[in-house]
């Protein structure tokens, strides 16, 4: 559990360059950072506001993660480079059932990766944390996951901010990681909002009060 993952090629000297080019853009105000894991399996569980989220998930973790994302980034060229090279992209169709996805993740985990998840599903226009879906509670239940909470926040307008001239204050923090329940390995379908609660909790506990949504 202590070793790394190996990491891709080219990975490391990539995350080095990004880590520069946001703190550049940027005013970063970074916390929590010995809370990522080095390999998993782990879920990193992130809130989901706009696109350049990923972008400050991939800067900063310890183990080249596996991203789940919406099957519409796939062509998008800046997006679509972020997730298949920080780490291994698994693309799903939104809205309808995708065993083969679904599959492909628990076997990611079962080899020990760090996986990097939005348990909202969508992402938030207003930056609030919106609720949860049960999908990440599953993945951690039949898995016995290690948890990490991940925010950032601040980052929604850098781009238009930059336009004048301004840098916009990002903050990133990773929470301390934990697990679910022993007895969430036998959770059944109706049982799993209990854990998705949980999950939403612990993140939700890293943003300030206005961003909580019904979390606060």
């Amino acid at each position: 559990m202590n070793q790394p993952l190996p990491a891709p090629k080219g990975f490391r000297l990539a995350q080095k360059l990004l880590r520069v080019l946001l703190r550049l853009l940027t005013r970063l105000d970074v916390e929590g950072l010995e809370h990522l894991p080095a390999r998993g399996p782990a879920i990193l569980t992130t809130n989901h506001v706009v696109w350049t989220d990923v972008a400050f998930v991939a800067a900063f973790a310890k183990a080249a993660p596996v991203t789940l994302a919406a099957e519409k980034w796939e062509g998008v060229p800046l997006i679509g480079w972020l997730l298949a090279h920080f780490g291994q992209a698994i693309f799903v169709h939104r809205g309808e059932p995708d065993r083969h996805a679904l599959m492909a993740v628990l076997k990611a985990l079962q080899e020990g990766n760090v996986l990097g998840i939005a348990p909202e599903g969508t992402r938030s226009y207003t930056g609030i944390l919106q609720e949860g879906k049960d999908g990440t509670a599953w993945l951690a239940s039949r898995t016995g996951a290690l948890l990490v909470p991940v925010v950032v926040w601040g980052h929604e307008h850098m781009f238009s901010d930059l336009l004048h001239l301004r840098r916009a204050h990002v903050h990133f923090r990773v929470g301390r990681p934990y697990r679910l329940p022993e007895e969430a390995r036998r959770a059944r379908s109706r049982d799993l909002k209990q854990y998705t609660e949980m999950i939403m909790r612990r993140m939700a506990e890293l943003l300030p009060p206005e961003r909580r949504g019904i979390y606060a």
